[in-house]
C-alpha cells in the first residue's frame, strides 16, 4: 500500500484534488501538522474498515468465514435458513 505524506498547508491548498485522488487510488494520505498529524481516506475505505472491525468482533465469525471459503459450492445448501 502506498502512503503519501503531505504538509497541512499543501492539503489545505489542494483539498479537492486530494479528495479525488484518495477516492480514485484508495490509499490514505497522512497530513503532517506542526503539532499533530491526521489521516485522510475515502469514505468507501472508511466504511470497509468499520465493517471489518464489526465482523471480526463477532465471536467465531473469522472461523465461520474461513470454513465457508473452504467449502466447495456443491456442498453448500441451496436453501438458506433465513
Amino acid at each position: 500500500m502506498t502512503t503519501k505524506i503531505i504538509p497541512i498547508s499543501q492539503a489545505r491548498a489542494n483539498i479537492f484534488k486530494i479528495v479525488e485522488e484518495i477516492n480514485k487510488e484508495h490509499y490514505p494520505i497522512i497530513i503532517k501538522g506542526k503539532k499533530n498529524d491526521a489521516v485522510l481516506l475515502s469514505l468507501d475505505d472508511w466504511n470497509a474498515i468499520q465493517e471489518t472491525l464489526y465482523l471480526t468482533s463477532i465471536p467465531n465469525m473469522k472461523e465461520s468465514i474461513i470454513e465457508g471459503l473452504n467449502t466447495p459450492v456443491e456442498e453448500c445448501e441451496t436453501e438458506l435458513p433465513w
